[in-house]
């Protein structure tokens, strides 16, 4: 089931689940970065390449002079028992936003993970010990919002993940005027770290005896989070207990996601009415009735793989506007922040060739990034904020890795 798999998260050597490095990521906010050049930049191994030093590893700082803010949040779900715990309890859950901050005096450069998951995810993502400890985002904790009422963008990720997954994403959204929450799937994620100190790992099997009794239950649990986490952070009740907060305009709602992650994206906006747009960035559509009965609204997916069955019935029963878009010469992480990382954790030496092909292509890692950012803006800016786009209707030169395998509306 290695297809299988490789669309829900890492398949590494011997059978052994690869996770995704995420985690607890401390609060972050961006300094500016030049805009991208209108060329593509080459196509080179994001594996093989040279090794940086022991320094730090920066991640492509957004495309805009705009500083970004950060911070982290525990929420928890009175309402719901978590299915997964050991102990019956509510279901708790770690949230980090990403929002247009107005300045960053005295807020400290966020880091990627707090020590102690950075530590576990170097372990479960081959990397060596460290990397991910030096891995850069540009957001500034805490750092005050703008005012005002922003679109929210939630933000899944793959299993096994962490919602530090696609920070370079998240970060770039934000410094065009979202509000991104990126969850913390607890026991799903391959790590979580609460403030009390405690981490939580992922209990979820590698090879699951009925793989879609897993997926339903692991995409019912994930849709759940996604609709707690709008209702707390568009009611109101989230800003009166942490003062200071970004606003979000409940009528501007979107949600995308990374592998299952996007999945979960699909069920979501198929449940909740309240979700305006949906986005896939390559994930296969298992776990829900999306592929048999489509969606109303418009939804984006983003792949790496040419195709796959869940998306051709998907395709065929897509009501509203859709759009199945191909990124050539990528892998399935090309879409997450991993491939920044890689190369200085030497992951090229601890898993076959196969697998580093199957996960990263040979698209060179900032490219990579450039073109998930840009497709993802230009996306929500046209159904959160009524900004058409024609990268959305037709191919375009200036990005020549992207193929359309299918369009609707």
């Amino acid at each position: 089931m290695i297809r299988r798999r490789s669309l829900l998260t890492f398949a590494g050597a011997g059978g052994a689940a690869l996770t995704l490095p995420g985690a607890a990521v401390a609060h972050a906010a961006p300094t500016s970065s030049p805009a991208p050049t209108s060329s593509p930049a080459p196509t080179s191994s994001p594996v093989t390449g040279p090794a940086t030093g022991p320094g730090p590893i920066d991640l492509p700082g957004p495309t805009v002079r705009r500083t970004v803010g950060t911070v982290s949040l525990r929420l928890v779900d009175e309402n719901r028992q978590d299915p997964f715990a050991p102990v019956p309890g509510p279901r708790e859950l770690m949230v980090q936003l990403w929002y247009p901050a107005t300045g960053t005096a005295g807020r400290a450069r966020a880091a990627y993970a707090t020590a102690r998951v950075a530590a576990a995810l170097d372990r479960t993502a081959f990397l060596d010990p460290g990397t991910l400890g030096r891995l850069r985002p540009t957001a500034r904790v805490a750092a005050p919002p703008v005012p005002g009422a922003l679109p929210l963008l939630l933000l899944g990720h793959g299993r096994k993940g962490g919602r530090s997954n696609c920070t370079a994403l998240a970060e770039e959204l934000a410094a065009h005027g979202y509000l991104v929450a990126s969850l913390d799937h607890t026991y799903d994620a391959a790590a979580v770290e609460f403030p009390d100190g405690r981490v939580v790992l992922s209990v979820l099997e590698d090879e699951p005896a009925d793989w879609d009794a897993a997926e339903r239950k692991e995409i019912g649990v994930r849709a759940a989070d996604l609709r707690f986490v709008a209702t707390e952070l568009t009611t109101g009740r989230t800003l009166r207990r942490h003062p200071g907060l970004p606003c979000a305009d409940p009528a501007r709602i979107g949600v995308l996601g990374h592998s299952m992650g996007g999945a979960a994206a699909a069920e979501a906006v198929r449940q909740d009415r309240r979700f305006a747009a949906g986005l896939d960035l390559d994930g296969g559509l298992f776990g829900s009735p999306v592929p048999e009965e489509g969606l109303d609204r418009p939804f984006l997916l983003f792949t790496a793989l040419d195709d796959h069955d869940t998306w051709r019935r998907w395709r065929e029963h897509q009501r509203g506007w859709g759009r199945h878009l191909r990124q050539r010469d990528s892998g399935h992480l090309s879409f997450t922040d991993l491939p920044h990382a890689a190369g200085p954790g030497h992951l090229a030496e601890h898993v076959p060739p196969e697998v580093c092909a199957q996960l990263f292509g040979t698209i060179a890692p900032e490219r990579a990034t450039e073109l998930a950012r840009t497709y993802a803006r230009v996306y929500f800016d046209r159904f959160l904020r009524g900004r058409p786009s024609p990268l959305l209707n037709a191919p375009s030169p200036r990005h020549p890795e992207i193929s359309f395998v299918w369009s609707r509306g």
